[in-house]
């Protein structure tokens, strides 16, 4: 795990030498081998990326951290710290020469988390490049490195069940779509035919329904330069005191036309769900009357 790893060896380092990196070691087998570990993943990881195989190139990535673990593990520096501070000192230089480069060979897969190393290694973005593999650059000794923090947060499994909720919703709407039978498209028109409609957006002032009508709601609209009076044939979908206040779209050039006594000067914009229900068509943020839509 190379959020664990990164945690375990910068913890180490702030326990024991207050954040910074002591000398490295020179002689020793072990800790040479694991250098050439390094270098070798850039290599892995190098080659599997050109030949597009990013799975297995991040799975070098991830072996690289496991190699990393398992060094602490094998040499377990929170008990020789008793006996040879020095060599404490040489082993987490090692183990964090392997965090800045996990850092760089993240960076094709993890960006943020590459950004994440970076800045706790006090290391510039920039300096994590892939230039370094061709002459492994190694944190020097002296550098301070900033305090642990969590590379990746927990996530609760509430959270996951809204997402995995919000996933099954989508795909039920997806499924609900695909089974809705939907009129076809009308003939086609030009360009010109459609912006002969001036559609306007519009406030409803008043609403009441039409006597001896069961469908029809006489609509008084705000248009910004005038308002209107528009018969919509809503009234078996909205009762006409919830809509007072709501911004909708009138086709505002729309030519007049009587109805039950009245003379409607207009046509609201409504959209019809698979169900048969309308819906107000609306903008998205309320805006001044009378602005076109187009």
């Amino acid at each position: 795990n190379i959020g664990n790893f990164v945690n375990r060896v910068f913890v180490l380092t702030h326990k024991y030498f207050e954040g910074t990196l002591q000398s490295p070691a020179t002689e020793n087998t072990v800790d040479r081998a694991l250098i050439e570990e390094i270098i070798q993943t850039y290599k892995s990881v190098s080659k599997k990326l050109e030949q597009y195989d990013f799975k297995q190139a991040l799975q070098d990535v991830f072996a690289l951290s496991s190699a990393g673990n398992k060094y602490l593990a094998d040499l377990a520096p929170w008990k020789l710290v008793k006996e040879d501070k020095e060599r404490t000192g040489e082993i987490l230089n090692n183990a964090l020469q392997v965090v800045f480069h996990l850092g760089i060979l993240l960076q094709p897969f993890l960006p943020f988390t590459s950004q994440k190393i970076a800045d706790l290694l006090g290391v510039p973005i920039d300096e994590f490049t892939w230039k370094i593999s061709q002459n492994l650059k190694l944190l020097p000794a002296g550098h301070k490195i900033n305090k642990a923090s969590l590379l990746f947060e927990k996530i609760e499994d509430s959270v996951i069940q809204q997402q995995l909720d919000k996933l099954a919703a989508t795909k039920a709407a997806n499924e609900a779509q695909k089974a809705v039978e939907l009129p076809p498209l009308k003939e086609t028109i030009q360009y010109d035919d459609f912006i002969k409609l001036d559609i306007r957006t519009g406030t409803i002032l008043e609403a009441f329904k039409v006597p001896k009508s069961s469908k029809l709601l006489q609509l008084k609209i705000d248009l910004g330069m005038e308002q209107r009076t528009i018969l919509s044939g809503i009234a078996k979908h909205f009762k006409a005191e919830e809509i007072i206040g709501k911004q909708v779209c009138v086709l505002a050039n729309l030519a007049p036309r009587k109805m039950m006594g009245v003379e409607s000067n207009g046509m609201v914009l409504m959209a019809e769900d698979a169900d048969g229900a309308l819906k107000f068509i609306t903008p998205e943020e309320a805006i001044h009357n009378g602005m076109g839509i187009s």
